[in-house]
């Protein structure tokens, strides 16, 4: 992982990056990164013989998401420069992922975590947030992620003495995470053959920082970026750019092309992948899927690498996932 690994962009100001707070004994944290790249074998039947299609299956992190990853970078940043000290609470505006990665990393560390988290999202979710001990405080359910962003810009403007307000959305080390370690990662794990890189956007901190460190090993390696196709399909874990709150760390110069997810597709297609490959992941996990296979439908030969953000398990009692013919 990361802290471990990437020695060299430590310094002596901030200790606790390569050693945990007592030395010698691990912790939960210690288990985030070094995620399985997974080879899809059914879905991908179609293809030419000399494409390869595999998966950065980012569930195995112990909070259950890519997440963890950003949001111990960004509270450990925090810490080192003395934005976040003992007392203040960690607080952010997040749809669920994010918001548990920071309960259990608060959990772990000692500090109150306060979540705004949109009224409607699903009540794994909230529960997995609230079992780690966090607060949360529900914002507007139409407004959806950008009227959660609005709330927690109200509460740190209204008590910044209260609050490290983590602010994901525009935080450099949300993407440094990912230049950091998943981008290394998978080019190890493919033994630097990659060819293209598939992430949906979020807060676009994964594609921005895998995709820059890509870029450094191979200049060449496509990006793809996905989003949804307009402001009216909703796949948990994307924005719509055109119609969102833009994050202040995505660059929309990066990616070499845009592919756009429709919703009943992704859904059918998190279907498909569960009992097709035995991988029940969330849907914007099933949306790059999709979208790598669309970009390896189009090529004679490559390595396409398609990062899954999380499992469906946060998803289940929202009923998609139920067999259509049987509701």
């Amino acid at each position: 992982m990361w802290r471990t690994r990437e020695v060299d962009m430590l310094t002596d100001d901030c200790p606790a990056w390569i050693a945990p707070a007592e030395p010698g004994v691990p912790t939960v944290l210690d288990r985030i990164g070094d995620t399985p790249l997974l080879r899809l074998s059914r879905l991908p039947a179609g293809l030419a013989p000399d494409v390869e299609l595999y998966v950065k299956a980012e569930w195995f992190n112990p909070g259950g998401s890519v997440k963890d990853r950003a949001a111990l970078r960004i509270i450990e940043e925090a810490e080192c420069d003395g934005r976040l000290t003992a007392g203040r609470t960690i607080m952010d505006a997040t749809s669920g992922n994010t918001g548990i990665a920071y309960a259990l990393i608060g959990a772990v560390k000692g500090y109150r975590v306060t979540l705004v988290m949109p009224a409607n999202v699903s009540q794994e979710r909230r529960q997995l947030a609230r079992a780690y001990g966090a607060q949360i405080i529900e914002s507007d359910p139409l407004e959806g992620a950008d009227g959660a962003i609005r709330l927690a810009r109200q509460l740190a403007a209204e008590t910044p003495e209260r609050y490290f307000y983590a602010d994901q959305y525009n935080n450099p080390a949300n993407w440094r995470a990912h230049y950091d370690a998943t981008g290394p990662e998978i080019w190890a794990q493919t033994g630097g053959r990659i060819t293209h890189f598939v992430a949906g956007v979020g807060t676009s901190g994964t594609l921005m920082g895998v995709g820059r460190r890509l870029r450094e090993y191979n200049p060449q390696i496509q990006l793809i970026a996905v989003q949804p196709a307009d402001e009216m399909q909703v796949i948990e874990g994307l924005k719509h750019m055109a119609t969102a709150i833009v994050p202040g760390i995505y660059d929309p110069t990066l990616p070499d092309r845009t592919l756009r997810a429709e919703a009943e597709r992704t859904l059918a297609l998190a279907r498909r992948l569960a009992r097709e490959e035995g991988l029940f992941v969330g849907f914007s996990a099933a949306a790059a899927v999709d979208a790598a296979l669309q970009v390896a439908g189009e090529l004679a030969e490559g390595v396409v690498v398609a990062l899954l953000p999380d499992s469906g398990m946060k998803y289940l009692s929202l009923r998609l996932f139920d067999d259509p013919s049987k509701r």
